[in-house]
């Protein structure tokens, strides 16, 4: 099978997850008690005829499936409708948050990588050796360690006591020097527990195949170990770490919820957590469904850069 045959039935099976991620997302959202009409209500004194109006207007007052369709065809359209809470577009206010959380998950997994790559080759070439059992402890550790107490810790230290970090984000552009050094520690924190298990899993991989009869064949060839690793051995090794890669990409974005509370970073994740309290739905269900898709769409591109590194997947 082609590789343009095999995007294209990678492409059709994505269409009805992409429909099944927004059912599930409406119907989650609709099963929390309460709705952002009683929320204001409950702050408010509205006349029961008011809050039958601000139903009405918000098609709360029609039944589920009826505003689920309503809701998936002005999603089609990237039309999400205004807050019931803020009066506010909430296309407009997503389109304000995500590049916050873009930046801060792309800068997270570009940090996992860099640590994670080289960390696991080097665990791998002298296992057994200090240098593979401190990359295990570091991994481990790694992973055991919650990001929302490494966050507390990095804040403590490096901003409250040292003073070498901002607190809460400058007023600056999101691509400037003050705001990529703020980034630091919010970046750290985030990718950490992802460098750790790429580090492993490379490790692993790597491994295996040194264990494989070609690298013995290239071996016996008299090939320097520097060239059998790096131009025979990586290309095989990172084909499941290209998997767990692309997943923690749309994760990290997913993950930014907890560390952007931290750090007060104005992105989809602060965002996310005053919807739910305040019982926001067309935010609520706007930012899972952005967070569902990348998380789709993820797959289909690990799947796609997949088939170009291993084309016997395509049959």
């Amino acid at each position: 099978m082609s590789l343009g045959r095999y995007v294209g039935r990678r492409l059709a099976v994505t269409v009805p997850v992409l429909v099944g991620v927004t059912a599930l997302t409406f119907s989650f959202v609709h099963l929390l008690p309460g709705d952002a009409v009683d929320a204001i209500v409950g702050v408010r004194d509205v006349s029961p005829a008011t809050e039958a109006a601000i139903r009405a207007e918000y098609h709360l007052d029609q039944p589920v499936w009826d505003q689920y369709l309503l809701w998936l065809r002005d999603a089609l359209t990237l039309e999400f409708g205004e807050s019931p809470v803020t009066g506010r577009d909430v296309s407009a206010t997503i389109s304000r948050r995500l590049p916050a959380t873009l930046a801060l998950g792309g800068a997270a997994w570009l940090l996992a990588l860099a640590i994670g790559i080289p960390a696991g080759i080097v665990a791998a070439v002298s296992a057994g050796e200090p240098a593979d059992e401190a990359g295990r402890i570091a991994a481990l550790a790694g992973i055991a360690t919650p990001n929302f107490w490494l966050g507390l810790i990095l804040l403590f230290v490096f901003s409250v006591r040292l003073g070498w970090f901002r607190v809460l984000p400058p007023d600056a552009p999101l691509v400037s020097l003050a705001t990529a050094k703020f980034l630091v520690l919010p970046t750290i924190t985030l990718g950490t527990a992802s460098a750790a298990l790429v580090m492993r899993l490379l490790r692993s991989s790597v491994r295996r195949e040194l264990d494989a009869p070609y690298v013995t064949a290239a071996r016996a060839k008299g090939l320097p170990e520097r060239t059998v690793i790096l131009k025979h051995v990586l290309r095989n090794a990172f084909l499941p770490v290209v998997t767990v890669a692309g997943l923690q990409l749309a994760f990290l974005v997913d993950g930014a919820v907890v560390v952007e509370g931290i750090f007060s970073w104005p992105g989809m994740g602060r965002l996310l957590v005053r919807s739910i309290l305040r019982r926001d739905y067309p935010v609520i269900q706007a930012i899972v469904l952005v967070i569902g898709t990348a998380i789709v769409l993820a797959n289909l591109l690990v799947d796609i850069v997949y088939a170009i590194l291993d084309p016997r997947i395509r049959y």
